[in-house]
Order: C-alpha cells, then structure tokens, then sequence
C-alpha cells in the first residue's frame, strides 16, 4: 500500500480500508477484516490478541498501522478507541455478559458445549439487531418484491439458507430458481438472470468460488443482488446492490447460521406483509394448507 497520510476519524479510515483492500497483501487482508468485523474489541485488545485472531504476527499489524499512514499501532488504535465511546458493545462483551447470566463453561460435559453455542448465538443475534441499518432491509425487501423471478444462490455451510428462502418465497408465491450446484449446472443456470429478476446470494469464508464468479458475472449484466455475508470486505460485497453484513466470530467448535436464518426469514416475513397488505400479522402458508 502506498504512503499516504493517516485517515483522522474512524469512517475516513474504513472508507480507506475498502478503497485498498483489493490491492493488500493476503495478510494484511486478514488484518483489515478483522479490524472492520469487530471495531468495539479492536479499541480495547493488546496488539497481540489483535494479530492472534487475525491470523498474523503482531508486527505485521504495526506494518499494516504504518501502511496506512500511521507511526504505529496506538495511533490506529486511537480511532477504535474514540468511536467506541458512543458505540453499543461489541460481540466479545456481549458473549462476556451472557457467560455471566447463563453459567460460563467450567467443565468439558455436552452441556457446556450448549450453553457456549447459545451464549454466542445469543451475541451474534443482538449484534444483528444492532449493525443492520433498517433502510437496507427496506431496499431488500422491494427488491425482493419486483423481481420477476428470485435466484437463489449458496453453497457449502451457506446452502441451508437458500433453502430456506425457496421454501419462503415458493409458499408466498414468488418464482424461484434455486442455483443447485448438483450437476455442474449453476454457472449456466445464472447466465438466464435478467435485469428484471434478482439474484440473492449467500456466502461466509471460505467463500465457493463459484458463488463468487456468478456474483460477479451478474453484476456485470446490471443484474439486481441482495447479498448476505460476513464482511463489508467480502469478495461478493462490492457487487452488492444490497449487502446484509453478518460478521462471522471465529471459535474453537463451529460457527452457526443462527444469525444469517434470522435475517433470511426476516426478510421473507416484511415481504409477505407487503404482498398481504398486513403488516400486523403477516403469514407464511405451509404446504398443507388448501
């Protein structure tokens, strides 16, 4: 990256993040999104808790600091730290806090590991609530409402959501076409997306490089594109008519969909009560209904 000098305020330095972002380096990259993922534990973790969950050496996060314009990583570090005086807290806190009211872990049985999974569940579904603008879900939702016909599109642990929409969206009579991967079919599939229809699409790292081509293939042809995925930095971000960020927390047993279902069903449940006219009660008819 070449030296320029320092972003003075946080939203200057994220703005700065993504403009660079294709052209760092693999590590720096890792940096970046971990700073952008989760800027409440950023201002108050030692550099070398920083670098540990980047996946870098701590002196590669002071290089990245100095890249930026920076003499180091304090200084960096100063913006997190003024932001976060006005910010709702972080993941990290939150998990902290439901630890505390659901019994932290002090034992290895099976139920250690549900009380872990629902403390972060828990967090990531407050963080949510929080991190996602209302105006995004708005765009969304009359995207999803003018499409001719919706694409679904997500593979690998991205794959139940898709599911999930096209079970929604089939129920309250949306045309659908889900991008199976089965057969080597999906790429060819995509290529009879109009600008007229919608593709939404669904992926977290490690992103499917084939989820990534037909994004970008799509966005090429002006195609409209509500995406869902874990990071602002995302390889299908920028291709995004509507990007829906849900930043995914690295730990030891898994990472869970709870988050990304939510927003799925979320969505699908504002738009059944736009096609109803009820905002009140809007429902989603099941297939015994008559």
């Amino acid at each position: 990256m070449a030296q320029t000098p320092a972003p003075s305020d946080y939203e200057e330095l994220i703005r700065v993040i993504h403009e660079r972002h294709g052209g760092m380096s693999k590590s720096y990259q890792r940096i970046a999104v971990y700073l952008t993922q989760n800027p409440n534990d950023v201002a108050v973790q030692p550099i070398h808790a920083i670098a540990e969950r980047s996946g870098v050496h701590a002196s590669g996060v002071v290089r990245f600091a100095q890249a930026l314009g920076y003499d180091g990583f304090k200084s960096l570090q100063g913006l997190f730290q003024k932001r976060l005086s006005t910010a709702a807290p972080g993941f990290e806190a939150r998990v902290k806090a439901l630890e505390s009211e659901l019994g932290a872990r002090k034992d290895r049985s099976e139920g250690a590991f549900l009380r872990d999974l629902i403390a972060r569940d828990i967090a990531s579904l407050q963080n949510l609530l929080a991190e996602i603008p209302e105006a995004d879900i708005k765009k969304a939702v009359t995207l999803l409402e003018k499409a001719e016909v919706i694409y679904l599109l997500g593979q690998l642990r991205s794959s139940p959501v898709a599911e999930l929409l096209r079970y929604i969206l089939t129920m309250l009579g949306k045309r659908c076409v889900l991008l199976d991967p089965s057969g080597g079919l999906a790429t060819h599939m995509a290529r009879a997306i109009r600008k007229t229809d919608l593709l939404f699409a669904i992926s977290f790292r490690f992103y499917a490089t084939e989820v990534v081509n037909i994004v970008n293939d799509a966005s090429s042809r002006k195609v409209p594109i509500i995406a869902i995925s874990d990071s602002t930095l995302s390889p299908i971000a920028r291709a995004a008519s509507v990007l829906l960020a849900v930043p995914e927390h690295e730990y030891t047993f898994s990472r869970s969909l709870a988050a990304p279902m939510c927003l799925a069903q979320a969505l699908t449940v504002a738009l059944a009560a736009r096609l109803q006219k009820n905002p009140v009660n809007p429902r989603i008819p099941t297939v015994t209904e008559q």
